[in-house]
């Protein structure tokens, strides 16, 4: 039998309580000074697919595209990066995009590995001033991305169920006419 691919060097358990210790997240306010000062101890990877990263993207940032992450490649990249003692923070669209690819690897062994909270659109929300999210816990909460009480409103501005009597239904078997010929 082949060896597998990865061991698993962290339980769910302990992935778990780093992640909410915080011990493993990148705070959007960091974001300001590597974008500033581009240093050689943390490298950003959008894990978006190509087209969404190359419509917008944190400065700096290379693509990674998440369904590529355990190509041999990226592997042997990720591998070099930690070994060199490099900082990895992953981000998506949002914070839940990138936190399979982030508890994956933490649990394989990957421990210089980071989660940006609140992912690209807390990062685009907030972009112009960064410094000012250290306050800021919003990237926990994320972003509405349906408003489903809108969606369900009738069209034509009434409400929903008003005034009309709730009438007990009253279900009527019909009677067979004829029965299927053949069987199944």
């Amino acid at each position: 039998m082949p060896k597998p691919l990865f061991e698993y060097e962290k339980s769910m358990d302990e992935s778990i309580e780093a992640l909410l210790n915080g011990e493993d997240y990148f705070y959007p306010w960091e974001l300001e000074d590597v974008i500033a000062n581009k240093p050689d101890s943390i490298v950003l990877f959008d894990i978006r697919d190509n087209f969404v990263f190359g419509q917008g993207h944190i400065p700096g940032a290379e693509n990674l595209s998440a369904s590529t992450l355990a190509d041999p490649d990226n592997l042997e990249r990720l591998t070099a990066l930690r070994d060199m003692g490099v900082s990895i923070v992953l981000y998506g669209e949002n914070e839940l995009q990138a936190n399979g690819p982030w508890m994956f690897f933490r649990q394989v062994g990957f421990n210089n590995i980071k989660l940006l909270l609140g992912g690209y659109e807390y990062y685009k929300a907030n972009e112009d001033d960064l410094y000012s999210t250290i306050d800021d816990d919003a990237y926990f909460s994320g972003f509405p991305r349906f408003n489903y009480a809108e969606m369900a409103a009738p069209k034509d501005g009434s409400e929903l169920n008003a005034d009309q009597d709730n009438k007990p239904v009253q279900v009527r078997r019909r009677e067979k006419t004829s029965v299927a010929a053949g069987g199944c």
